[in-house]
């Protein structure tokens, strides 16, 4: 049965560019998009466009991991780190705003801002077929299209108005490229203290690098120049389900046991939550 062109989709597709040859613009043709030079990309029947050829460099969430990813931030648990998000995005976008969330996951984060921005656009960029599923429904106003941040990305220079890089890989060079002169990179990432309760009690799960952020800076800084930073800091109760879909969303989640799941003590039923969002403008 073919597949229609999500409303969504039909708003982003100025902005895309074929990745095949990377000049021709993309244009709906049945339940693909296709370019002048013959290349074709599925738009799935979960809505997204299947831009992504070739092998990805990372796999990205899973289906559990997806699935624990939506039920954990249903909650509003992270609903603090999406404000923030949403303020430094809004500070500096234009009422016509288009929003590229690199990384996006189930869109969470995109749609915040979208909901703060009633003019703007959004598309979501992830390598993740089963959290794109999500992405594609997360916001009326937001498209999703799978991609591997790694890679330069499917879009024309100079079209967006914001870049979101929450929780995500990062590639500054394409970062400033799709950017326009005036334009506002989000970055969020965790600090040391960030979800210590779960990784002093589970020692497989991943720690935040020491050093992680004087990297950041020292990648970015060739490209962009930091206007503002928000801390994110507090302390939430967690249910017992909440506090193992906190765990089956990241990462972690590859590398801790399922026993180590099933053994409640292991679960504490706080956590902290920690993280960093700079704002950036470009140089």
């Amino acid at each position: 049965m073919p597949v229609s062109l999500p409303p969504a989709l039909a708003l982003s597709l100025d902005l895309l560019r074929c990745p095949t040859c990377r000049t021709h613009r993309l244009y709906p043709d049945r339940s693909a998009l296709r370019c002048l030079a013959g290349h074709a990309f599925d738009i799935a029947r979960h809505g997204y466009a299947g831009l992504l050829t070739g092998t990805r460099a990372t796999s990205g969430d899973d289906a559990a991991m997806a699935q624990a990813r939506d039920r954990f931030l249903s909650t509003g648990t992270y609903a603090p780190i999406g404000k923030a998000v949403a303020r430094l995005a809004a500070d500096a976008a234009p009422e016509q705003a288009t929003v590229v969330d690199v990384g996006c996951g189930t869109g969470y984060y995109l749609a915040g801002v979208l909901d703060q921005l009633p003019g703007a656009r959004g598309l979501g960029l992830d390598t993740s077929v089963r959290a794109l599923r999500s992405a594609a429904r997360a916001h009326d106003r937001a498209a999703a299209a799978a991609w591997d941040v790694f890679r330069p990305f499917p879009l024309a220079s100079g079209v967006a108005d914001v870049v979101l890089d929450v929780f995500a890989p990062r590639n500054p060079t394409e970062f400033h490229r799709v950017l326009r002169p005036a334009g506002r990179l989000v970055v969020v990432r965790p600090t040391g203290q960030h979800l210590a309760e779960l990784r002093d009690r589970m020692h497989a799960m991943v720690t935040v690098d020491p050093a992680k952020e004087q990297r950041l800076h020292r990648t970015l800084d060739p490209f962009f120049e930091a206007v503002l930073t928000e801390q994110v800091h507090y302390t939430v109760p967690l249910t017992q389900q909440e506090a193992l879909d906190l765990v089956g969303m990241t990462p972690s989640a590859r590398h801790v046991s399922r026993a180590d799941l099933a053994d409640d003590g292991l679960l504490p039923d706080r956590v902290t939550v920690s993280v960093l969002a700079t704002a950036y403008r470009p140089r």
